[in-house]
């Protein structure tokens, strides 16, 4: 295996510290957190509301619930690398360079999907973008920054990267997926939620094939944590009309055109980036 531009590196050097084998404490810490806390929410509703406030996606619990994954790959990155391993973890948040191509679908091709989606489902009609004010807009956007996208940093930030290392990324990525999507399940037991007015079969689907089409994008960027995170910031804009399930759907057949694009890429390990203290690649 080859690093960018910097030689060969192997199992066992301070460059790949985080070994495949923390796979299993990362799904451990991230499941045990969220579920955990989702027990709360669920079995004692009125303890967790007189101290946190009421069960919604701002109730401080929710977003230590959403934050999991990427608490486990900090906990874990510091466990094998240290203190300098988490320092070359999150210079990958630098790592930017990818096919034009890329940046269009993701500002453009996201947002039509949405609204693909909401035509099929008949609401586009009712959709005219934010209809609160400035400040409120501000703030969901704030909430949607610093929510859904911290999820990144253990998905794509250290679960992709060990995964990859023993699969090619098409499989990897489904992998991944599978995981992410089940780990929301809680979320559509509970009112208050975003995910409890939704069906979970269609968010399955569509999460899966939104993994895959970040894993193209992820290899693409040598392993980028930063356009991951842009990419799930995008997918919880608060300005995209409420397509559900259809926009779902759409993200499948999305999911469908990028792995037949990106075919030699997302079914050969080489190029795929494997590093999680640095930007190694296969």
């Amino acid at each position: 295996m080859n690093e960018g531009g910097t030689g060969v590196a192997t199992e066992g050097r301070p460059d790949d510290a985080v070994p495949v084998a923390a796979l299993v404490p990362f799904v451990l810490i991230t499941f045990g957190i969220t579920w955990g806390l989702f027990c709360l929410f669920i079995f004692a509703p009125d303890a967790v509301a007189a101290v946190f406030g009421e069960i919604s996606g701002r109730n401080p619990l929710f977003f230590l619930a959403v934050w999991a994954p990427g608490i486990a790959a900090f906990v874990l990155v510091l466990r094998h690398a240290g203190l300098h391993g988490l320092k070359g973890y999150l210079r990958r948040l630098t790592l930017w360079r990818c096919s034009p191509a890329w940046y269009a679908f993701v500002l453009l091709g996201i947002p039509l999907l949405f609204v693909a989606g909401a035509a099929l489902k008949g609401d586009l009609d009712e959709w005219s973008g934010w209809s609160g004010t400035a400040g409120a807009l501000v703030t969901a956007l704030l909430v949607m920054l610093f929510q859904g996208p911290v999820e990144e940093f253990g998905w794509r930030g250290l679960a992709l990267p060990l995964a990859q290392r023993r699969l090619v990324p098409f499989w990897a990525g489904l992998a991944v997926g599978i995981v992410w999507a089940v780990w929301h399940l809680p979320a559509f037991l509970l009112s208050g939620t975003p995910q409890g007015a939704w069906s979970f079969t269609p968010f399955f689907l569509g999460s899966v094939g939104a993994a895959l089409i970040v894993t193209a994008l992820f290899n693409a960027s040598r392993g980028s944590i930063l356009l991951p995170l842009f990419f799930h910031f995008w997918l919880n804009n608060p300005l995209w009309p409420d397509a559900q399930p259809w926009d779902m759907y759409l993200f499948c057949a999305a999911a469908v055109a990028v792995v037949w694009l990106n075919r030699a890429a997302m079914f050969s390990r080489q190029g795929a980036a494997i590093g999680v203290v640095t930007n190694r690649y296969a």
